[in-house]
């Protein structure tokens, strides 16, 4: 039910980025120039590289406080992003936007300081999760969004399997109780708030109930996102009661599916999905997701931990290209380099 649980999130972080699509174009949110420059990809990773640095660092000074309000404040930066967009001004306004937008705002700032509860967390992460894949998928056009989930895929699985830096910067994480980590329970019981974080951080693992401590993984299966724990005698691992997972792991292949949406050419054909008519390259990107997703949670569950990325992108890239190329389109245009 846990991995669901994960699915049903993706699910919708996804969909509510391609329903974001359009209104984050015709609000004139695209964040870069030229949305087809490659560079763009580049300039990414490396402020997110940066990010990293000074999430390490504020880290180990104790500055934990700077990370929590920074994202909080994210958090509610975002929800304002999208509700502004979505609901109109003239809905009682209020310093050029609806008061509906600045209360969803306010409510994720105050959820996430307050109580910030499992549901909290994930409700709010969703909707980060949304709009941030929205915002970038229309900044990226597909051969950045490609070299961004390609260059990600390599890097989630050197800083895993290779440097394993992101321990530091996953234990730092999971204490902070914010929307970076996703948290599925696996027992209607499970409270967040009154779990211990866990002493090690594996990437998106868990252990089921009623599964041996023998069956846990060796070694290297450490990350940002998910969770495990040494425990002595007979107490209960934390992730005996919940499945974790980083929020990244769902934006960021969603970011070639906004992109595929935002970008298709006229000649893909598109699918009716809600009220949006979907290019069929942006659905082959979310079945390669969910493919991907489930071989990751397939390993996970069986107690073998792994960088996300590398599959979830991996699988976003070939669902795109396959059905880029069934719907007719060259390998050049495919990749976005037709009359470049």
């Amino acid at each position: 039910m846990a991995a669901l649980g994960i699915a049903m999130i993706f699910l919708l972080v996804q969909l509510g980025a391609l329903a974001l699509v359009g209104p984050f174009e015709q609000a004139g949110l695209q964040a870069t120039e030229d949305p087809q420059n490659a560079t763009n990809s580049v300039v990414y990773i490396g402020a997110l590289l940066v990010m990293t640095g000074f999430m390490l660092l504020a880290f180990k000074y104790d500055l934990d406080i700077v990370i929590r309000g920074l994202v909080v404040f994210v958090g509610g930066y975002i929800g304002f992003i999208v509700l502004a967009s979505v609901v109109p001004t003239t809905i009682v306004p209020v310093a050029g936007a609806s008061a509906l937008a600045w209360a969803a705002a306010g409510a994720i700032v105050l959820g996430l300081v307050v109580h910030p509860e499992w549901y909290v967390i994930d409700a709010a992460g969703t909707l980060m999760g949304a709009g941030a894949a929205g915002l970038f998928g229309i900044s990226f056009g597909v051969l950045p969004a490609l070299v961004l989930l390609a260059a990600l895929a390599v890097y989630d699985a050197i800083s895993v399997y290779g440097t394993e830096h992101m321990l530091t910067l996953a234990e730092g994480v999971m204490d902070l109780r914010v929307p970076v980590v996703l948290v599925v329970p696996l027992s209607l019981s499970y409270s967040f708030l009154d779990a211990d974080t866990p002493d090690s951080v594996t990437e998106a693992e868990s252990e089921s109930e009623g599964r041996e401590d023998s069956d846990r993984a060796d070694g290297d299966d450490y990350s940002e996102q998910g969770a495990d724990t040494e425990t002595d005698g007979d107490e209960e691992p934390l992730d005996r009661d919940a499945l974790f997972i980083g929020l990244g792991d769902a934006v960021i292949p969603t970011v070639l599916v906004a992109s595929a949406a935002a970008f298709a050419p006229a000649s893909v054909p598109t699918v009716a999905a809600g009220g949006l008519a979907v290019p069929m390259t942006a659905i082959g990107a979310m079945v390669g997701t969910f493919l991907g997703l489930a071989v990751l949670l397939r390993m996970v569950l069986r107690g073998r931990a792994h960088a996300g990325l590398p599959l979830l992108n991996g699988g976003a890239i070939a669902g795109y290209l396959l059905t880029a190329l069934a719907s007719g389109l060259s390998v050049a245009e495919a990749v976005g380099l037709a009359g470049v």
